[in-house]
């Protein structure tokens, strides 16, 4: 089958895509009613976000292009096990709804992070937010390559080359519009990913002869694992892993991030940002089961004919392009189509990571650095740079990003370096009150290292070919040039990992990395707060508690303090009483009577009207 190039209509429709989203970001710059000037508008949307631009913007934050090319190229190379990982999700949902969400919704924090500051101190919030920088920044240019990697195949231009040009525009909208150009950008650019990914599966399909010819196909081809049920933890996929592993992954991906708190936190109410947490479930549950499913057809198309050993593709994670132009790219601006969906992927998780990591920084690390208010121009500006610079630090990581290994692994075995750590010191904080300020620390610190050093230690054994994961066998028979298989190729088995010798915490799986975090920052975090004093549960405000644990707890002491204002908070109540001045000043005018509009304190130390 000849590979076909993009054509002058695919580039169309292509830069149409481009186009209009930067356009969104223009439109919320400039010519929108409310203007991104401020920090709540910026970063929040004015918390008068609707549920459908943000259900579509958290489905397309949390499936990237690298769930688009990495899932096709798992169930084509090592089988359908981990398609299992769509279970585990909705008991996330369920889980952020009941347990995290209510403690930041009723907080009303910009940042997740300030969560930190409030229940432990400002050192922990700094480590918080310091892990979330680092996974942002290893995470984004994963983000990066896998849409220039696409590009590449299906236009044979270099992937150094379109990099700039796909961040660029990313950068624009997201610098100009703030949260709700990304927002609305990603709304279109979910709908043009699962257009995508739909039409092309759906093609497939109806060329091989339907469903049933595809699962025929893969099943004689051993791609139909769905129950590996050993325990062992140093095979890469099982249920166990898929299933259970992955539930601590994606807990963490979602409840503690500030990507998802900052959009639930921009709706008007926490039962709008619950039913927003199930409609994002149910869109991921779909795409990434379509993802798989079109796996499975590309395999069944090339069943005979392996495209990697042929040498037509580099990677496995071009497999998806290479399908795309050779079986469909006869038809009219459908390639087109189908890279404006990854791409669409791509910018809305690089867009979703940039506004993240800019409230992040300038809520935890530059505002606290000044001792005076800022003004809103200034901060407007200053988050504008934020975006600016750290999108063109992942623009220069992206260069490392090719080096790894299959996208699917190589992104969540770096997430959980921090993954671990953040999921430990926000649950430690909400279920355990007796955990002082020096046990998360220490604990947050102590985990990040031993799981940093499991995972790149990992990704470095594999490297040197001392870790082998064991690809599903292929076949060439079927090809119109007669070709063989390498005889270095290893032998078919049902261990995926090298039994060489190599280190067991290296051998485990890597979706067991957020679990091992987890554990080992609990574990420390006690022992320390054990040795240097447990703090008085009936001290920690409940507030700063998960619902779910009030009723086993002391009763909160008489001199327990509410969680203290941030600086944000503060700025926000100045700029509310200086309204109130001016109103009562102009009531004073217009009647001659002095309007009581100051609020009061009364003995809860709540204000009073």
């Amino acid at each position: 089958m000849a590979l076909v190039y993009f054509d002058w209509l695919d580039y169309l429709v292509f830069g149409a895509m481009l186009l209009l989203s930067a356009l969104i970001g223009v439109y919320f710059a400039f010519f929108a009613t409310k203007k991104q000037n401020t920090t709540a508008e910026y970063l929040m949307g004015g918390k008068t976000m609707g549920m459908f631009p943000i259900s579509m913007s958290l489905i397309a934050s949390y499936v990237s292009g690298i769930s688009l090319l990495g899932l096709p190229a798992e169930m084509y190379t090592y089988g359908t096990q981990l398609w299992t990982i769509v279970l585990s999700e909705w008991v996330v949902s369920v889980t952020i709804s009941i347990i995290y969400l209510p403690v930041f919704y009723n907080l009303q924090i910009t940042s997740t992070y300030e969560y930190l500051r409030l229940r432990f101190n400002q050192n922990v919030r700094l480590l918080g937010s310091i892990i979330f920088i680092i996974k942002m920044l290893l995470y984004i240019p994963i983000v990066i390559y896998v849409p220039a990697l696409a590009f590449s195949q299906v236009t044979g231009v270099n992937l150094h080359m379109i990099t700039p040009i796909v961040c660029l525009v990313c950068i624009f909208y997201t610098t100009l519009g703030g949260l709700r150009a990304v927002v609305w950008t990603d709304a279109l650019q979910t709908i043009l990913m699962y257009f995508g990914v739909v039409f092309v599966l759906v093609y497939g399909t109806w060329r091989l002869g339907g469903v049933s010819e595809v699962i025929r196909i893969n099943k004689e081809g051993d791609r139909l694992d769905f129950f590996i049920m050993d325990m062992d933890p140093t095979i890469r996929h099982t249920f166990w892993t898929t299933v259970f592993g992955n539930y601590f992954s994606w807990l963490a991906s979602c409840s503690v991030n500030q990507a998802m708190i900052q959009r639930c936190l921009a709706l008007s109410s926490l039962k709008r940002a619950r039913i927003t947490i199930f409609i994002m479930a149910a869109g991921i549950f779909i795409i990434v089961s379509l993802c798989c499913y079109t796996g499975l057809v590309i395999y069944a198309t090339f069943a005979t004919c392996d495209p990697l050993t042929t040498g037509a593709i580099r990677k496995s994670d071009q497999l998806l392009p290479y399908f795309v132009m050779t079986i469909t790219g006869s038809i009219p601006a459908l390639p087109g189509i189908f890279m404006s969906g990854v791409f669409s992927a791509a910018l809305s998780s690089m867009s979703t990571g940039l506004n993240s990591l800019c409230g992040v920084i300038f809520e935890d690390l530059i505002r606290p650095a000044y001792n005076k208010p800022i003004s809103e121009r200034t901060a407007s500006f200053i988050m504008k740079i934020i975006v600016v610079v750290i999108g063109g630090i992942c623009v220069a990581l992206v260069f490392l990003v090719e080096h790894m290994g299959a996208l699917i692994q190589a992104g969540k075995s770096l997430a959980g370096i921090t993954a671990g750590s953040l999921l430990g010191l926000f649950s430690m904080g909400l279920f355990l009150p007796w955990i002082n300020n020096t046990g998360a620390l220490v604990g947050g610190i102590s985990s990040t290292l031993l799981v940093g050093w499991i995972s790149l230690g990992t990704q470095a054994a594999m490297l040197r070919g001392e870790i082998v994961i064991t690809p599903k066998p292929v076949e060439v028979s079927g090809c119109a040039t007669n070709y063989t298989l390498p005889t270095t190729s290893p032998p078919h088995t049902t261990v995926e990992f090298d039994r060489s010798g190599t280190f067991f915490l290296y051998r485990l799986s890597y979706l067991y990395y957020t679990l091992v975090g987890m554990l080992v920052c609990i574990t420390v975090g006690s022992l320390v707060s054990y040795f240097t004093r447990f703090n008085d549960p009936a001290m920690v405000h409940r507030d700063l508690l998960t619902p779910v644990i009030h009723r086993f707890l002391p009763p909160q002491s008489v001199y327990c303090r509410r969680p203290r204002l941030t600086q944000h908070d503060i700025e926000l109540h100045a700029r509310e009483m200086e309204r109130l001045r001016s109103s009562a000043a102009l009531m004073k005018d217009e009647t001659g009577i002095e309007a009581n509009l100051f609020p009061r304190r009364n003995s809860n130390n709540n204000y009073m009207y």
